[in-house]
């Protein structure tokens, strides 16, 4: 690689795989400047204050397993609280629960006494588990790709077990009901599960881009500068200036990815709505997930005894459902809540919906779990230079632009797996990759 100090690298979005790859090409040498429309960083990891609740920009976890987020983030100061380590499924026979026995002991009641699943169904578990638990992930990631029911049905999971828990509980994980993801994905999701604690940061989801932020050089990072186009010298940005750069990274979701970059191959992607509700109590005390098993809403949780932070003095719960709809959901939603709690909810104030478009990309099997960065462009100038040649987005060869223009890369989930992990892994692939052209 040769000299990367006079290497100027812009950077289109301060999402989590913006921020890391600028992270990465800051610590390679290179002058990195990250462009992002937004008032804040974070893409889709946002978070609002209203009426002194912490709202994420739709229901989120945050996994301490990912090997991305041990090797980026200071852990301790995100202060974290912990969901349980399991979930509350509701049935038409009342309340399940489902509890990881290496963690909860205690709570094995409904396994133990056959009210989940029999026997057999959880010696299926119990293998599956530790399988994913205990292999290295390259053995998880080898062998022929099948979508995750196929998969469970594979690992002699029995249909009581997959109808009454992993389809209700993934369908909140994967944003579809089908079961089509990728089942080597499932497993790694599994894993990472089963590895690690699910939490929450006191200061909302948005405290983990807001750190990565922080790591930048000063400067780095421009707010409320939109790119209107990718150009010849560099980037056209809304205002008309033109910035000139020896490699540009989209680092944008794949809707505004594909517009930057025209013809680039993205996924389909999954649209989830979440619904807020304060209550002047809660109806849950303690902090789990709550599935719903006829799956007229994905799941629902006491945000507040998650995290107290969360919390404007009242109760706040957080519900969420497949698909769009915003406010127009609310009512079905608070019925159905009714239901789920066994509680009365007329009272609950609607704090605010959101409908996140495009909040994962689609990974049905077979999944590749990692693309390259690299995108080759015509050759040709200008504003309206953005379309790849006949090489396609996956060209690896150090010349994917056009005479004397800036090298194109992108870079997000939708280039990897619908996680944080996936997305800051791409953010850093694709800082190796501008690194070794150079």
């Amino acid at each position: 690689m040769s000299d990367t100090s006079t290497l100027n690298v812009i950077v289109v979005g301060a999402g989590l795989a913006g921020l890391a790859c600028a992270a990465d090409l800051a610590a390679g040498g290179a002058a990195v400047t990250v462009l992002e429309s937004s008032d804040a960083v974070g893409g889709r990891v946002r978070t609002d204050r209203r009426d002194g609740f912490l709202l994420d920009r739709g229901f989120q976890v945050f996994n301490t397993s990912y090997p991305q987020v041990q090797r980026r983030l200071d852990l301790r100061a995100l202060q974290l609280s912990p969901f349980t380590p399991g979930m509350l499924l509701y049935t038409g026979a009342g309340l399940r629960r489902f509890a990881d026995p290496t963690r909860r002991p205690g709570d094995q009641g409904d396994l133990l006494h056959g009210r989940l699943a029999g026997l057999t169904a959880l010696t299926a578990l119990a293998v599956l588990s530790a399988r994913d638990m205990l292999l290295p992930p390259r053995l998880l990631k080898r062998g022929p790709d099948s979508s995750t029911l196929a998969a469970l049905a594979g690992a002699r999971i029995p249909a009581e077990l997959i109808e009454g828990m992993f389809r209700p509980f993934l369908a909140g994980v994967f944003l579809e009901d089908q079961m089509e993801t990728s089942g080597r994905f499932f497993h790694l999701v599994w894993r990472s599960m089963l590895r690690g604690t699910l939490c929450l940061p006191r200061r909302g989801i948005q405290a983990v881009p807001e750190q990565l932020a922080v790591a930048l050089p000063p400067g780095t990072v421009r707010l409320e500068t939109p790119v209107r186009a990718l150009t010849g010298p560099g980037v056209l940005l809304a205002d008309g200036r033109e910035l000139p750069a020896d490699a540009v990274v989209v680092a944008t979701g794949a809707a505004a990815a594909e517009v930057l970059l025209p013809g680039l191959p993205v996924p389909q992607t999954r649209t989830v709505t979440t619904v807020y509700h304060a209550a002047p109590a809660s109806p849950l005390p303690e902090p789990t997930l709550l599935v719903d098993t006829e799956r007229e809403i994905l799941n629902t949780c006491v945000l507040s005894e998650v995290s107290p932070g969360y919390s404007g003095g009242r109760a706040l719960i957080s519900s969420s459902v497949l698909g769009s709809g915003g406010a127009d959901r609310e009512p079905a939603v608070r019925a159905r809540l009714a239901a789920l709690y066994e509680t009365d909810t007329a009272g609950w104030e609607h704090l605010r919906s959101y409908t996140i478009e495009g909040a994962l990309p689609a990974m049905p099997a077979p999944l590749r779990l990692s693309q390259p960065s690299r995108v080759a462009v015509a050759d040709s100038t200008g504003p309206d230079s953005t379309g790849p040649d006949s090489t396609g987005p996956d060209s690896t060869g150090p010349d994917s632009t056009g005479p004397g223009g800036p090298r194109r890369y992108v870079c997000g989930d939708h280039r990897a797996t619908g996680s944080v992990q996936g997305a800051l892994a791409s953010g850093a692939r694709a800082a190796r990759e501008v690194l070794a052209d150079s």
